[in-house]
């Protein structure tokens, strides 16, 4: 965890200073365990680069105050967590653009089991590292319940998870029960919820819906 947190320093150069504050920073967990097979994966990305750039999304990021903080990881078994795309304060089109590309552009990152604990714990600690938000929001996709080190249970208590909400965004199909698992064990904190995909084919909507209901949220709760 150690290493990884380095690497995250060293590629944090996004354009925000440090004391500079935003409404939302907004961590994309994306699961790449091994019920995750290439084309799925691909439909993955192509989903969060398709939703970042879905019209309605542009103007509801444009609109908040300070703008929104973004950052994409993906994860798999307790020692697989892989950043791919930095932190970035984003107040339009542009910026949503390059972090798109970025997603579409790196490589799948691991395969494995199934750690949903660390992966949500991997999550709140890099919001550490990026700029200070007044919300701070992971958004954990996946299709399979957890199965490898310490359970979601567990990274709901850790100091780490305070002040941070942990959304879902259930892909239906490959596991039976998963949208009840992730309702009991997963989602935490204000506001939580979960959405549904029902397959990959329908992820990009999924994420389009859980998006718009999600950032307007950075305003409408104060």
């Amino acid at each position: 965890m150690k290493a990884i947190i380095v690497v995250v320093l060293l590629m944090w150069t996004a354009p925000i200073g440090a004391a500079r504050a935003c409404e939302l920073a907004l961590a994309f967990a994306l699961d790449v365990s091994g019920s995750v097979d290439e084309a799925e994966h691909q439909l993955q990305r192509d989903g969060v680069a398709a939703a970042l750039l879905d019209p309605d999304v542009v103007t509801a990021i444009s609109a908040q105050p300070g703008g929104v903080a973004l950052m994409v990881y993906e994860w798999s078994d307790s020692r697989q967590q892989t950043q791919i795309s930095a932190w970035r304060l984003v107040t339009g089109v542009a910026g949503l653009k390059s972090i798109a590309a970025e997603v579409l552009a790196a490589p799948r990152s691991a395969t494995g089991g199934t750690g949903i604990g660390p992966a949500v714990a991997f999550g709140a600690l890099m919001f550490d590292y990026g700029p200070d938000c007044r919300r701070r929001v992971i958004d954990v996709s996946g299709d399979g319940k957890h199965n490898n080190g310490f359970r979601p249970h567990v990274a709901r208590e850790m100091q780490v998870m305070q002040d941070v909400t942990v959304n879902a965004l259930v892909i239906e199909g490959a596991e039976p029960e998963v949208l009840a698992y992730y309702l009991d064990h997963v989602i935490s904190g204000h506001g939580a919820f979960v959405e549904i995909a029902a397959g990959y084919e329908n992820y990009a909507a999924a994420l389009r819906r859980k998006l718009l209901r999600e950032i307007p949220m950075a305003v409408a709760d104060r």
